[in-house]
Parts: C-alpha cells; structure tokens; sequence
C-alpha cells in the first residue's frame, strides 16, 4: 500500500457515509443537493454515487428535480438490496427484524421459547432466517443478537445473563456455527433497544435518552449527545441489579433488594396473581386484565409504578435525560403505571421543578431490540465500508 493510500481510504470511507445518511434521511436527493447538504463537491459526490450504484445500494429514481438551474435526476436508496438481521433472546421468547439499508423493515416476528432452551431457539431462528434473505436474493450485510445481560466490550461473549443462566458464553461463535455467517456480533437489549427508540421509535431526534427495558429483567440504554454509551467494559445500564427494589426482593441473580426484582414483569404477575403465558407482551395483557376487574389489582400495579418513578428519579439525577422510553411490558400497563410513576419521579427528582425527563411509551413492542440490533448489523454499510 502506498504512503498516504490508507488515509485517503478512510477519508472516502467517511464521504460515502454521509452519502448514505443524507439519503437515508432525506431522500430520494440529486447530486447536486446531496453536495450541498453535506458539503462535499459535486464530482466527489458523483463518484461515490457511482460506487453505490455499481454496489446495488442507490439507483436513479428517473425523477428530475432541483431549484435553480438545470433540474437533475434524485437518486435514492436501493435498500432491499442489502440488509442487517437483528436478533432478540429473552427467557421467554426471540424476536427477528430484518432491515433494509434504507431503513424500512422487511420481515418481523417473534416465536416463544415454550419451554425449550432460548439458546436453540435463537440458533434455529437465525439460521432460517439467513436461509429466507439468501432465497429471497437479499445481500446480508451482518447479523447482530441482543441478550438480556452483560455483554463484553468484544461484543462478543456473553459475561452474565442471570435470567437465562449464561456465564461466559461465546454466543457470536454459536451463531456463526448455525447460520454460516462470519463476524455475528452480540450486544445489550437495552442498547440495542436504545438505539432502535432512537432511529425508530419515540426518541427520533432527541440526542439524550434512557430507555428502560420491561421483561422479567430490566436493562437501560443510555443516549447522550446522539450516541450510545457503553462504558469502560461496554458493561453500562445494568440497572436493574441496582439496590431500588423492596429489601426483601428476592431476584434471580441470587441477590435481595434489586430493582428488577420489584419492578420486572415477574412482580407485576405475582402483584395480580397471574400465572406468566407466552410472550411479556401477552403476560402483561393478562395483567391488565386483572386490573381492570379488581382495584385491588390496579393498585398494586401502581405501586409497582411508584418505585418506577422513584428508580428513574435515581438515574435521572446523574444522567438528566430529554426523555425516558418505556419498552416491554411497562406499555400494556401503563393505564395504570404511568400515572404513579409520573408522581413519583416529580416528588423524588431534586431538580423536578428546573427539569423532569418525559415519560414516553415504546412505539415499537418487542421488536425494539431486535430493530435497534438490525441497525447495528448495517454499521459496515452505513459506515461507508460497502460490502
């Protein structure tokens, strides 16, 4: 390689991402505006349209548009050309998005664990799916998991996932060993499901954001200044194992006193006496049905919003958040969880009356780690590194 070759690289590396980014947001887009919505010259920016045509990423639209002057042909994303796969495992379910280059969804589900082992479960989802993009001609650009635990700075092994009892796990050589794809990448749920709030969900445009997980477990993703904070050992936002819960809580991480164990999904069925079926989703359906019949039960789930709101005041007071996004569980309940939480983060939050976060409810159901995973797994394209 000649002297200077690689900085050049990196410099086009760097253009050709905020080719994608302008026409991802804002297009389709002529070269002429894409040059001057990113100020680059408009030779530079045609030749990098040229290389993501020639990749299969953007193609002309055949629409002539533009102000002043000659009007030009928009190019726009080709985005069902390539996609990343986003992969969830909970205790109780996986969740899959797939995601065009362009940002839209493709494919989405999720299939409950039943019984059997989530690790089996995530192996034969990935592989199907990876099997359904190459049939379906797609050009698959990576392949990211999110797990409800601690996740290594490699972003490749598991360290501690309590719930699901994983120790140590080396999840991303799991994966490739079931679906053949190189280099799968494991991340935090909650960061995943930040990340997916925030080019998704009910954080789109806000540069500083919490997002607080709602399974049997709880996670926070933290956005600040527009970027996902992962901390010294990518081990930020386990929250829910801080002591903010009852005293007396057991939690599964062997531990009294934890957050999640007053908080999680599992308090609030034993709250309302409610056996747990199928996804969170569906269990909290059935809680919210028991509250509705009796008050008794709409109040303990008010309580359990209670020491919600006083948890986030907790994490409010150091981080200072725009906003806070419920996710999971917290949205089905939140006829009666939000209104106490919402009490309780005024009454406990010391500068409450300069500044409270925004209570915001997930948009996005359970897929949202799985989306904010998928995002993840298109980083080497939307990065400029094109495959």
């Amino acid at each position: 390689m000649r002297e200077g070759s690689g900085q050049v690289e990196q410099v086009r590396r760097q253009n050709t991402a905020l080719v994608l980014r302008a026409l991802r947001s804002d297009g389709p887009l002529t070269r002429t505006e894409i040059a001057r919505r990113i100020g680059l010259a408009k030779a530079t920016v045609g030749s990098i349209v040229g290389d993501l045509e020639t990749a299969g990423l953007a193609a002309e639209t055949g629409e002539l548009t533009g102000g002043r002057g000659r009007p030009g042909r928009a190019v726009a994303l080709t985005g069902e050309t390539v996609v990343g796969l986003g992969l969830e495992v909970n205790v109780d379910y996986v969740a899959t998005v797939t995601l065009d280059v362009s940002g839209a969804i493709q494919h989405a589900e999720s299939v409950s664990v039943a019984g059997r082992s989530p690790l089996d479960v995530l192996a034969e989802v990935a592989s199907r799916r990876v099997r359904g993009i190459r049939q379906e001609g797609g050009r698959l650009a990576g392949v990211t998991a999110a797990v409800p635990g601690l996740v290594g700075i490699d972003r490749r092994i598991v360290r501690w996932a309590p719930n699901l009892n994983w120790h140590d796990l080396d999840l991303g050589v799991a994966l490739e060993r079931a679906t053949g794809v190189p280099d799968v990448t494991v991340d935090n749920d909650a960061n995943c499901a930040a990340i997916g709030e925030s080019g998704h969900g009910a954080v789109t445009g806000i540069d500083d954001a919490l997002y607080l997980t709602g399974t049997i477990g709880i996670g926070a993703g933290w956005i600040v200044g527009g970027r996902l904070v992962r901390g010294h050992g990518g081990l930020a936002g386990e929250v829910g194992h801080l002591p903010l819960g009852a005293p007396d809580s057991l939690c599964g991480c062997g531990r009294q006193g934890c957050w999640e164990a007053s908080i999680g999904l599992r308090a609030a069925l034993a709250a309302a006496g409610v056996a747990e079926v199928g996804t969170p989703w569906d269990s909290a359906e059935a809680v919210a049905d028991a509250a509705r019949r009796d008050p008794q039960v709409a109040s303990a789930v008010a309580r359990i919003g209670d020491r919600l709101g006083h948890g986030i005041a907790v994490l409010a007071g150091f981080a200072d958040p725009e906003a806070v996004v419920l996710g999971g569980y917290f949205v089905p309940l939140a006829e009666w969880l939000l209104p106490a939480a919402e009490k309780s983060l005024r009454d406990h939050l010391s500068f409450s009356d300069l500044h409270r976060p925004v209570l915001r409810l997930s948009p996005l159901g359970l897929q949202a780690a799985a989306l904010g995973a998928a995002e993840s797994a298109l980083d080497r394209v939307l990065t400029g590194s094109i495959p």
